[in-house]
C-alpha cells in the first residue's frame, strides 16, 4: 500500500470543489481536464479547464484553466523520505479570451486582478492572433493587424502549496472564478 503524494491529495482536493461546482452548483462548466506525466523529466502536471456556466461559450469564449505542477524532486523527495526535502508544489492560474482593443482590455484586465487578488500578483499576457483571420490596415501604413486577439492571462504563484493550504482552496476557486468574471467585464 502507498501513501498518496501532496499531488494527488492536492489534486483530489481541487477536482472535488471543482466538479462540486459544475455539477451540483451548476456555477461553472469543465470543459477540459490534463493529467500528465512527462517520462522526460518525470514531473507530473494536472490541468482543469472551465467556464462559467451562464456564460454562452460562443458569445463570449472566456476560460479559467487551474495548473498544478510537482517536479521529480519534489516526488522523490516526498516518497523517499528525505530529511532535507520540502515537498511542495506549483500552482498557476491561467485564462484564455478574446480581445480587440489590446491597448485598452488589457490594461482593464490588469487593473481587475489587481483589484480581487490583494498581493502584488502581475499577470503575464500574451497575445497571439491567427494568420488567416481578418485584419485591417493601420492608417498610413503598410501594415495590417488582426482584429481579434486571442489574450492569454497567467498568474503564477510566487510560493509553493502543500497539504498546509488545503483550508485556501474554496477561497482559491472563489477567487479564480471572481477574475473569470471579471476579465468578462473588461474585454466586454
Amino acid at each position: 500500500m502507498f501513501d498518496p503524494t501532496i499531488f494527488e491529495n492536492l489534486k483530489i482536493a481541487f477536482e472535488n470543489q471543482l466538479y462540486d461546482l459544475d455539477n451540483l452548483d451548476g456555477v461553472i462548466s469543465i470543459i477540459d481536464r490534463k493529467d500528465n506525466l512527462d517520462l522526460a523529466v518525470m514531473s507530473r502536471t494536472w490541468t482543469l479547464t472551465f467556464v462559467l456556466a451562464q456564460v454562452e461559450l460562443k458569445q463570449v469564449p472566456l476560460s479559467a484553466e487551474i495548473v498544478l505542477s510537482s517536479s521529480v524532486q519534489d516526488l522523490a523527495g516526498e516518497i523517499l523520505e528525505h530529511e532535507t526535502a520540502h515537498p511542495a508544489c506549483s500552482l498557476m492560474l491561467r485564462f484564455h479570451c478574446l480581445i480587440d482593443n489590446p491597448f485598452e482590455q488589457c490594461k482593464k484586465i490588469e487593473r481587475a486582478i489587481s483589484e480581487i487578488w490583494e498581493r502584488n500578483m502581475l499577470p503575464r499576457q500574451s497575445l497571439s492572433a491567427m494568420y488567416d483571420t481578418e485584419l485591417h490596415p493601420v492608417h498610413g501604413s503598410p501594415l495590417w493587424l488582426p482584429i481579434i486577439y486571442r489574450n492569454t492571462i497567467e498568474l503564477p504563484f510566487n510560493r509553493r502549496i502543500n497539504e498546509d493550504q488545503m483550508d485556501d482552496i474554496d477561497q482559491l476557486i472563489e477567487y479564480t472564478i471572481n477574475t473569470l468574471e471579471a476579465i468578462g467585464d473588461a474585454v466586454l
